[in-house]
């Protein structure tokens, strides 16, 4: 079976607070409203996952609850490390997947989800918008097995994109 791996940005943040650290940013309005649209095109596509995985902080984790609630599953798994991940940290985390998992979502934060969708697909993705999400697919069984170049680029879709990518 294939691996399938969906890396979705977290959504618009506010940046109204100066006072809050970067770790404490929530979504803004239009990101309380792309996030649970960006999650509903995932469920009219019919897509499934085994997975979710979210950076801890707030901005992020609230992104990956909306998709949770849209697909009515309770269990986010955190992962401290994908805040301010690079693409080298986040190798390491989906090399350490459990392989029970066949498709899993990991939310997270530019600039590391762009350059990792990049690095591991040879994609020709400029920026993940917030709210964006990419499907990667892997010819593997392993997690572990998954390394730069090895994917393939399923689609990219993201809160302003009308025709799908």
């Amino acid at each position: 079976m294939a691996k399938n791996l969906l890396l979705v940005r977290h959504a618009k943040s506010d940046w109204g607070n100066l006072n809050l650290k970067d770790f404490d940013r929530p979504l803004n309005k239009r990101g309380k409203e792309n996030a649970p649209e960006m999650a509903q095109r995932l469920v009219k596509r019919g897509f499934k996952f085994d997975l979710m995985v979210s950076s801890p902080a707030k901005r992020a984790l609230t992104t990956a609850k909306y998709f949770a609630e849209a697909y009515q599953v309770g269990e986010i798994q955190l992962e401290p490390n994908i805040y301010e991940a690079n693409t080298t940290t986040l190798l390491k985390i989906v090399n350490g997947l459990s392989n029970e998992a066949e498709t899993v979502i990991l939310f997270g934060h530019n600039g590391g989800l762009t350059d990792f969708a990049n690095e591991l697909c040879d994609g020709d993705i400029y920026n993940i918008p917030t709210a964006g999400m990419t499907l990667i697919s892997f010819p593997f069984d392993s997690w572990e097995m998954v390394s730069r170049g090895t994917g393939e680029l399923i689609f990219f879709d993201f809160p302003k994109n009308n025709d799908e990518v």
